[in-house]
């Protein structure tokens, strides 16, 4: 919307900031910080109210955990309002990446909002049925990446971009829908996992988003992408101001998920921010680098697949608990040792990340 203003750096040369995406992206960094620390104090007693005993507590997990019972959920609705709100005063609207990410991150955010409603209302932890959920997942994301696909070039869109590595696109064809649906889905679920202790998630995925932020940037600028050697996509580079939203929205929810937690993300933030993570990472063809800065996250969900294949096959647990980070409190860590090292974790992934634009 304010993107407009741009048309008319002509008539008053200040309104020239808003062509630029940098200024954007800051904006709207700020814009959705701001909406979250003024509406989620209401947002949060109208939970609290409507969910009476908030979200329910494993009684078979880390006994420290009961003392967060009451404590209501769905606080992604706060990350999703405020990102929404800013990325419609900030974004190019015009652009379909940011329509194509939209999509996916608020129908995410609805099949977890859906499983959310479901664990309040029966306070148990068996929520939307797994098969009707991923089956949901992979029609939204396989359509997302359909729309990316015919939006993109064609020979760049359905080819899948190796790291590391100068020019290098492995050619898949209509192979790539479920490629992409697939990591989409993945990225998804891992947030998901991840989401477990008071900021665990929150921050890593802040750090990916600020990351993916820099890569739709890089991407979508001719310049930088042929000085980098990585694939010039066109139009990726407002996907930065979302990036910027999501990264203002989470600080402002950081502010209230703090130890200890006066509300829980939920499914309606994690699964939804992670698709949004997945779609970029699909947009901006850095589907192999979204496994390195997102390794956290791929750590929580491999830990969950290795405990429930060793328990079938062998009747013997890898870990005392899964995901991992129960398995180190159960070692006895205390969760504000858990979440920090584990965000150390996530940055120095990143920058591990990151590190493949310039090495190749």
């Amino acid at each position: 919307m304010l993107y407009m203003l741009g048309e008319l750096a002509n008539q008053f040369i200040l309104f020239n900031v808003f062509r630029y995406q940098t200024f954007r992206t800051g904006a709207a960094t700020l814009t959705a910080l701001l909406f979250v620390l003024v509406f989620a104090p209401t947002m949060i007693s109208a939970l609290r109210v409507k969910q009476g005993k908030g979200q329910p507590i494993r009684e078979d997990g880390p006994q420290t955990h009961l003392a967060k019972k009451g404590t209501p959920t769905m606080g992604g609705l706060m990350i999703l309002t405020g990102m929404l709100v800013s990325v419609l005063l900030w974004a190019n609207l015009s652009n379909p990446y940011v329509w194509i990410v939209l999509v996916v991150t608020l129908g995410f955010g609805a099949i977890g909002f859906y499983d959310d409603y479901l664990k309040v209302t029966k306070q148990s932890h068996k929520g939307f049925s797994g098969r009707q959920r991923l089956a949901l997942e992979f029609l939204i994301a396989g359509a997302a990446v359909w729309a990316v696909t015919a939006v993109g070039n064609a020979e760049l869109s359905y080819s899948l971009a190796v790291p590391f590595l100068k020019d290098t696109l492995i050619y898949l064809g209509y192979v790539f829908v479920i490629f992409g649906a697939v990591v989409i889905v993945g990225a998804g679920n891992a947030v998901n996992l991840t989401d477990g202790l008071d900021g665990l998630a929150i921050v890593p995925v802040m750090i990916a988003a600020a990351s993916f932020g820099l890569i739709a940037y890089l991407s979508g600028n001719a310049v930088f992408a042929r000085y980098l050697d990585i694939h010039h996509v066109p139009g990726t580079g407002e996907l930065a101001v979302l990036c910027g939203a999501v990264i203002g929205a989470g600080l402002g929810f950081l502010w209230f998920n703090a130890p200890p937690a006066a509300i829980f993300m939920g499914d309606t933030g994690s699964l939804a921010l992670g698709g949004m993570l997945g779609a970029i990472a699909v947009a901006t063809k850095h589907e192999i680098v979204l496994a390195i800065i997102g390794g956290l996250f791929v750590l929580e969900a491999a830990s969950v697949i290795i405990q429930v294949a060793s328990f079938k096959l062998t009747g013997k647990r890898v870990f005392r608990m899964a995901p991992i980070h129960h398995h180190f409190e159960q070692l006895g860590w205390k969760e504000p040792q858990v979440v920090i090292r584990f965000w150390i974790i996530a940055f120095v992934l990143a920058l591990i990340g990151l590190s493949t634009l310039k090495l190749r």
